[in-house]
């Protein structure tokens, strides 16, 4: 992911907002991350005869390419729910800004690659103030730096530096192993006992 990341955003306000309304358990019985945009908020932008529901803020049309979403409170709690993030990267969501987020869910967002901003309440007020108009929604998230600017104003986000590096690196702990491969394949050589341990616990 690059440094900046810039696009539309649109104002979600709803607050806690689970897994479950971000990616309804009938989606998740895909073994692939294929066609999860479609489960995406299903419940809220479809109706029960597969209709869209015009009060859902990514089914107007002038916010229907939004890539930023400003977010209501503990936005991602629940359960436990990858494919909850895979759906909204599918979407085209790659930055959600809130005051908090649920702790798993800020996790799989780290892993990949969606962008949590953490601001106060009142910027995030703010913030989704400028969303609903078209003339002020354009916003120029820099990572490098922490801000968020506007067409009115430049805020300044909390995020952690581990959160802020794999994310302009692209790193997840997979990569950070796969970097350490010559002494974890030193450590098996001269302990094999130890890998068998742990093979077969």
């Amino acid at each position: 992911m690059p440094s900046m990341i810039s696009g539309k955003a649109a104002a979600f306000a709803q607050p806690n907002v689970d897994t479950d309304v971000i990616m309804p358990k009938r989606f998740l019985k895909t073994i692939t991350r294929a066609g999860l945009a479609d489960g995406t908020f299903a419940d809220l932008r479809f109706d029960e005869n597969g209709g869209s529901r015009p009060e859902f803020v990514l089914n107007n049309p002038d916010w229907s390419d939004a890539s930023i979403l400003v977010v209501g409170n503990n936005f991602g709690c629940g359960s436990s729910r990858e494919h909850a993030v895979w759906g909204l990267k599918q979407l085209g969501i790659d930055t959600i800004i809130g005051t908090d987020f649920g702790g798993i869910f800020y996790d799989n967002a780290r892993k990949n690659g969606l962008a949590l901003p953490i601001v106060s309440e009142e910027t995030r007020n703010t913030l989704l103030a400028l969303a609903i108009d078209l003339k002020t929604a354009q916003f120029h998230i820099n990572i490098a730096e922490k801000t968020i600017k506007t067409a009115t104003n430049t805020f300044d986000f909390e995020m952690g530096e581990t959160v802020q590096t794999a994310l302009m690196e692209g790193k997840d702990e997979t990569l950070d192993s796969l970097k350490q491969a010559n002494y974890i394949r030193a450590f098996e050589a001269a302990n094999p006992n130890a890998v068998k341990l742990l093979v077969n616990k």
